[in-house]
């Protein structure tokens, strides 16, 4: 069982200072003698209009722990809406979250997981709308190959260090999602911060026609768009094109640091609880993608303080344009 220590005021107040001093939050953790993960929780959830205070911030912490809702036990009421949103693709975590956050219902995780092993041994199947359900991750291979042979590509190494602190929205990364005997695919693209995702349809894996799809589907957003970060697959041999375009940058990861590119392989496994490698996206129509992306991104996500893609980058927009 693991442990966790609560934040005290002073380290709060160190926080506050070094973040003012314009360090990073990997330099804030190591002068902190604190995780990466811990100072990066403490800055989203604890950050005002104004910036991180520290003074303001240690007044909510305490809020939330004086304000912990005791969980309950599993009612068919709660059963009946936990069933609901698994239907939906959502993670117990996401459920968890969202119960948190949006009413005065509270479950653990680890209890809609018990729930879902105990249907599974009743015969049940919600289990399979888990995104992994037993599957072993299989490594790819690490043989002869053509990629990065991009003309005039630009390394990952070049990209601005504020993409990797993420601090600014605006930055996304961009994959396809091959079906069946490669018969056409999917062009998805997610946003950094917002973990927002635009995706559509494409007969086939060609550059021509992922250029054309990532310039339709970036170009409603060119208010929120700085970097765009692929991996080095000739469907993006193009580059140059969509920079032109939508005037922004594109950088290559290096090849096979998919981790390079960690949330947009994330949201390809997210997508696959919907299509399974077995399918043939030639049969799958860009109008079937809306209802899957719309799902997608109004999940709550742990990571977002249980705030949806969607209303992120909807603020964010609206902050622009005003």
């Amino acid at each position: 069982m693991r442990h966790y220590k609560q934040l005290t005021y002073a380290q709060r107040c160190q926080i506050a200072v070094l973040k003012k001093s314009g360090f990073t939050q990997q330099s804030i953790a190591e002068l902190t003698n604190l995780s990466q993960s811990t100072i990066s929780r403490e800055l989203s959830r604890n950050t005002g209009k104004r910036g991180y205070r520290h003074k303001q911030a240690h007044e909510r912490a305490l809020f939330r722990r004086r304000s912990v809702r005791k969980p309950l036990k599993m009612t068919p009421e709660m059963i009946a809406l936990i069933t609901q949103k698994l239907n939906e693709k959502w993670s117990p975590e996401q459920i968890t979250g969202w119960l948190r956050k949006e009413s005065e219902l509270s479950v653990s995780h680890e209890c809609i997981y018990l729930y879902i092993w105990e249907d599974k041994k009743a015969g049940g199947e919600l289990y399979l709308h888990l995104r992994r359900h037993g599957k072993k991750y299989h490594k790819r291979s690490h043989g002869k190959t053509n990629r990065g042979q991009i003309k005039n590509r630009v390394s990952i190494e070049e990209r601005p260090q504020i993409v990797d602190e993420k601090g600014r929205i605006g930055d996304w990364e961009i994959d396809t999602v091959i079906g069946k005997g490669h018969r056409g695919a999917l062009v998805t693209i997610v946003e950094r911060v917002t973990q927002f995702t635009v995706s559509t349809q494409v007969a086939g894996k060609t550059a021509e026609a992922v250029t054309t799809a990532t310039i339709e589907l970036l170009r409603p957003y060119r208010s929120a768009l700085h970097s765009i970060t692929a991996d080095n697959g000739k469907e993006f041999a193009y580059h140059e094109q969509i920079t032109e375009a939508l005037n922004v940058p594109v950088y290559f990861a290096h090849p096979y640091h998919s981790w390079e590119r960690g949330l947009n392989e994330n949201t390809n496994g997210l997508l696959r609880q919907y299509w399974p490698k077995s399918t043939d996206f030639k049969a799958v129509t860009p109008a079937q993608v809306i209802p899957v992306l719309e799902q997608l991104n109004n999940r709550p996500r742990k990571t977002l303080g249980f705030e949806t893609p969607a209303k992120l980058m909807q603020d964010h927009l609206a902050a622009k344009a005003a």
